[in-house]
């Protein structure tokens, strides 16, 4: 099999596991946490970088390298790995967000999606088989099936349909899923509503999918819906498969999702946040561009060790936001995918030595300090 998972360790008093997950790029511990590189590039940093900070795999967008430079040239380049000059393994995501987060620019039907593109209004159309096809020209690791994300307010007549698209592309992907270099996830949506997710999970587990993916959460619903219907999903997801929420969260999202038993993330929000200068500290959240950080002359995050605080004072960073300089956001990029990055370190040593659940709660609490 191209991928390959055994679960190591586990936390006796919730769903929280460590695991192994076995790619054709190389293996990863997990829980993990995947930076965002949509076009094959996480903003402001290099590939070299992302070694540095110690990430296991990245996470790139299949819809929009298609769109460009195209898959083919990038295949004709060597392959996404080679094109970016990471070695490490690489996720693709499908393009099925973007039938959310662009609707009002595709129209759905039974057999795919049209999108008008955002780079010159030009036409362009996404079946299952052309998005397995995509990701194995990229030379994806894990690839993402094709489905439909509907937003938190919708019907369940329209979750229904969303549903049942999902699961047939689902089926038409798993059908040629051996061209792919590596694994093919299944996703399950369902909107809000609890039976509809079940149902399909159901589904999608008698396709045997190398793992699964739990998607159209946080987008929109209240907090406590998305752990509700977080939980009662993983729960009967196989327990020799990865599994993996899509698009989620902070470091508390995401401590909150491997006690319910996920074992991999990603989200835009540690990059995007940076360069809007915003850092995640063990002290809460900080806006460095605010007036009382203009004299202070401590690190960004006293306990943290990444290059950023290891050199430079808040007053700096706030004067490189506050100008425009493009060092800034890499410098708080740097220390937020870091932050991130410990959290995992940590959580893994906490449900490895059995004091997750301490953990989890000294977290909430404001008192928990992570692990070196």
């Amino acid at each position: 099999m191209p991928l390959k998972f055994s679960v190591t360790n586990r936390d006796p008093s919730s769903a929280a596991r460590c695991g192994v997950l076995d790619t054709p790029h190389g293996t990863l511990k997990t829980p993990a946490f995947m930076p965002v590189g949509t076009y094959g590039v996480v903003k402001g940093l290099r590939s070299e970088d992302l070694e540095e900070l110690g990430a296991q795999i990245v996470l790139s967008n299949a819809y929009h390298l298609a769109e460009r430079p195209g898959a083919a040239e990038i295949q004709a380049l060597g392959g996404l790995h080679q094109f970016m000059g990471w070695d490490g393994p690489i996720l693709t995501d499908s393009g099925g967000y973007q039938v959310f987060s662009l609707s009002d620019r595709c129209q759905v039907d039974d057999d795919g999606v049209t999108f008008q593109s955002t780079l010159d209004g030009s036409r362009f159309r996404l079946t299952p088989e052309s998005v397995v096809e995509i990701q194995s020209q990229l030379g994806s690791d894990i690839a993402m099936v094709l489905d439909q994300c509907v937003p938190g307010s919708a019907t369940r007549s329209i979750a229904e349909a969303a549903v049942r698209r999902t699961q047939d592309w689902a089926e038409r992907s798993r059908t040629i899923a051996t061209c792919l270099p590596g694994g093919l996830f299944g996703i399950v949506q369902g909107g809000v509503y609890s039976d509809l997710r079940v149902a399909h999970a159901e589904q999608l587990i008698g396709l045997d999918f190398d793992g699964y993916a739990v998607g159209g959460l946080a987008v929109g619903e209240k907090k406590n819906v998305t752990w509700a219907l977080l939980g009662e999903t993983a729960a009967i997801l196989p327990e020799d498969k990865p599994r993996y929420v899509m698009g989620m969260g902070t470091p508390n999202d995401i401590i909150e999702g491997v006690a319910r038993g996920v074992d991999l993330f990603d989200c835009v929000i540690p990059t995007r946040h940076a360069r809007n200068g915003m850092a995640f500290t063990s002290e809460g959240r900080i806006s460095i561009k605010n007036q009382k950080y203009a004299a202070d002359e401590g690190p960004l995050d006293p306990a943290c060790n990444c290059p950023t605080c290891r050199r430079y004072s808040r007053a700096y960073l706030r004067l490189l936001m506050i100008r425009g300089e493009m060092s800034a956001g890499i410098m708080l990029t740097w220390h937020n995918l870091f932050h991130y990055l410990d959290t995992m370190r940590s959580i893994r040593h906490a449900i490895a030595s059995a004091g997750f659940v301490e953990f989890r709660r000294n977290i909430a609490a404001g008192r928990a300090k992570l692990a070196d």
